[in-house]
Protein backbone atom coordinates (compact mmCIF):
# COMPACT_ATOMS: atom_id res chain seq x y z
CA UNK A 1 0.00 0.00 0.00
CA UNK A 2 2.87 2.35 0.76
CA UNK A 3 4.29 1.81 -2.73
CA UNK A 4 0.93 2.70 -4.23
CA UNK A 5 0.90 5.95 -2.24
CA UNK A 6 4.31 6.85 -3.64
CA UNK A 7 3.22 6.14 -7.21
CA UNK A 8 0.04 8.15 -6.73
CA UNK A 9 2.16 10.98 -5.32
CA UNK A 10 3.95 11.19 -8.66
CA UNK A 11 0.56 11.10 -10.40
CA UNK A 12 -0.62 14.05 -8.27
CA UNK A 13 2.50 16.02 -9.18
CA UNK A 14 1.89 15.37 -12.87
CA UNK A 15 -1.74 16.42 -12.41
CA UNK A 16 -0.53 19.65 -10.79
CA UNK A 17 1.60 20.43 -13.83
CA UNK A 18 -1.22 19.58 -16.21
CA UNK A 19 -3.68 21.71 -14.22
CA UNK A 20 -1.28 24.66 -14.37
CA UNK A 21 -0.88 24.20 -18.12
CA UNK A 22 -4.59 23.98 -18.83
CA UNK A 23 -5.53 26.83 -16.50
CA UNK A 24 -3.00 29.19 -18.04
CA UNK A 25 -2.78 28.17 -21.70
CA UNK A 26 -6.29 26.91 -22.39
CA UNK A 27 -8.50 28.94 -20.04
CA UNK A 28 -6.69 32.05 -18.82
CA UNK A 29 -4.64 33.56 -21.63
CA UNK A 30 -7.29 33.22 -24.38
CA UNK A 31 -9.76 35.09 -22.16
CA UNK A 32 -7.25 37.89 -21.55
CA UNK A 33 -6.91 38.58 -25.27
CA UNK A 34 -10.58 38.95 -26.22
CA UNK A 35 -10.97 42.56 -25.14
CA UNK A 36 -14.28 42.10 -23.31
CA UNK A 37 -14.38 43.21 -19.70
CA UNK A 38 -16.13 40.09 -18.40
CA UNK A 39 -13.60 37.87 -20.17
CA UNK A 40 -10.72 39.93 -18.77
CA UNK A 41 -11.99 39.55 -15.21
CA UNK A 42 -12.53 35.80 -15.67
CA UNK A 43 -9.06 35.39 -17.19
CA UNK A 44 -7.39 37.30 -14.36
CA UNK A 45 -9.20 35.22 -11.75
CA UNK A 46 -8.18 31.99 -13.50
CA UNK A 47 -4.52 32.97 -13.99
CA UNK A 48 -3.72 34.75 -10.74
CA UNK A 49 -6.06 33.18 -8.16
CA UNK A 50 -7.28 29.73 -9.16
CA UNK A 51 -4.17 28.41 -10.94
CA UNK A 52 -1.80 28.85 -7.99
CA UNK A 53 -4.32 27.41 -5.53
CA UNK A 54 -5.00 24.34 -7.65
CA UNK A 55 -1.50 23.57 -8.88
CA UNK A 56 0.36 24.32 -5.64
CA UNK A 57 -2.18 22.34 -3.60
CA UNK A 58 -1.96 19.29 -5.85
CA UNK A 59 1.81 19.57 -6.02
CA UNK A 60 2.31 19.75 -2.26
CA UNK A 61 -0.07 16.85 -1.68
CA UNK A 62 1.74 14.79 -4.30
CA UNK A 63 5.15 15.68 -2.90
CA UNK A 64 4.18 14.60 0.62
CA UNK A 65 2.63 11.38 -0.68
CA UNK A 66 5.76 10.67 -2.73
CA UNK A 67 8.07 11.30 0.22
CA UNK A 68 6.03 9.02 2.50
CA UNK A 69 4.61 11.58 4.92
CA UNK A 70 1.27 9.75 4.94
CA UNK A 71 2.73 6.40 5.98
CA UNK A 72 1.19 4.66 8.98
CA UNK A 73 4.45 4.61 10.94
CA UNK A 74 4.63 8.43 10.80
CA UNK A 75 1.40 8.85 12.79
Amino acid sequence: MEGLKKILGIVWIILALLAAYFCIVRFGVPKLGTGHQEDLVFGLIIVFILTPIISIGLGIFGYYAWKGEYDKDKI
